[in-house]
C-alpha cells in the first residue's frame, strides 16, 4: 500500500512536475506475468523514476543495511526503499550471492516484475560496464523473458554524490523482450551465462547509446586494474 501511496500521492507526482519523465518502449513490458527488467545503472534515481512510470509494480533487491538502520534516518531509509519496491538481501555472507538468486527467484515464482542491474552498481563515470552473470542464471532456471532497460541521462540528473537532483528531463528507453529459452537446462553452464549475459548488456549499449567497456565497474570504483578484475571477480553471479 506504502508503495502505491507514494507513487500516486507523496513522491510520484512530485517527479512528474519538475522532471517530466519520457519513457519509451513501455509496452515491451508484459501486462501480465512475471519478467526481469534488466537495466543499466547511472543514478541513485534510477530506481524511482522507472518504476513511476512503469503500471505494474516492479520489485528490486537492496542490500539489508538499508532496512536496518537505527533512530530517524534508519527509519526514513527504511521507509524510502520500501517504497522503491526493494527487498532486502544481506550481501554480508558468503553465499549472498546465491541469496539474491534464492530471493530474485521467489519474486519471479510469484509473478511480480524483477529489477536487476546487471553491473552490480552504479556506473563510475556514465560508461556501460560489463555485466555480471546473475541475472543471465535467474533467466535460464526460471524461464522468464528478459526486457532491457535503458536510463538515458540520469547521471546528469543526480551524479554520484549530489544529494539534490538537478531539474531536468528524464529519459527511458525500453527494448523488446529477450528470449533464451533456447538455452533451457544449462543454468550453470558459466559459459552460456556469460553469452546470455553478453546478449543482454550488448542490447543496453544499443538502447542507451553509452559506451561499453568490458571491465566491471566495481573494480574501476576500487582502482584495479581489468586483468585484476577479470581474475578476482571470475564470473561472479551476484545480481
Amino acid at each position: 500500500m506504502f508503495y502505491w501511496v507514494c507513487k500516486y500521492i507523496l513522491i510520484g507526482p512530485f517527479l512528474r512536475l519538475f522532471f517530466r519523465p519520457v519513457l519509451e518502449g513501455v509496452e515491451n513490458i508484459p501486462a501480465t506475468g512475471p519478467v526481469i527488467l534488466a537495466s543499466n545503472h547511472l543514478s541513485f534515481s534510477d530506481s524511482f523514476f522507472f518504476p513511476l512510470m512503469v503500471p505494474r509494480r516492479i520489485v528490486f533487491l537492496a542490500k539489508s543495511e538499508y532496512f536496518t538502520g537505527k533512530g530517524v534516518k534508519g527509519m526514513f531509509s527504511r521507509l524510502f526503499f520500501s517504497a522503491a519496491g526493494c527487498v532486502p538481501i544481506d550481501r554480508t555472507s558468503g553465499s549472498a550471492a546465491e541469496a539474491a538468486l534464492t530471493t530474485g527467484a521467489r519474486v519471479l515464482a510469484e509473478g511480480h516484475p524483477l529489477g536487476i542491474y546487471p553491473e552490480g552498481t552504479r556506473s563510475p563515470d556514465g560508461k556501460l560496464y560489463r555485466g555480471k552473470t546473475g541475472v543471465a542464471r535467474l533467466a535460464l532456471q526460471t524461464g522468464v523473458p528478459v526486457v532491457p532497460v535503458a536510463m538515458i541521462n540520469t547521471d546528469q540528473v543526480q551524479p554520484i554524490g549530489q544529494l539534490i537532483p538537478r531539474i531536468m528531463r528524464v529519459r527511458m528507453r525500453v527494448g523488446k523482450p529477450l528470449d533464451f529459452s533456447r538455452y533451457a537446462g544449462l543454468a550453470g553452464n558459466r559459459f552460456v551465462e556469460r553469452s546470455v549475459t553478453d546478449q543482454i548488456m550488448y542490447d543496453l549499449m544499443q538502447l542507451s547509446g553509452q559506451q561499453y567497456v568490458d571491465v566491471y565497474a566495481a573494480s574501476v570504483k576500487n582502482n584495479t586494474t581489468p586483468a585484476d578484475a577479470g581474475q578476482r571477480a571470475a564470473e561472479s553471479v551476484a545480481a
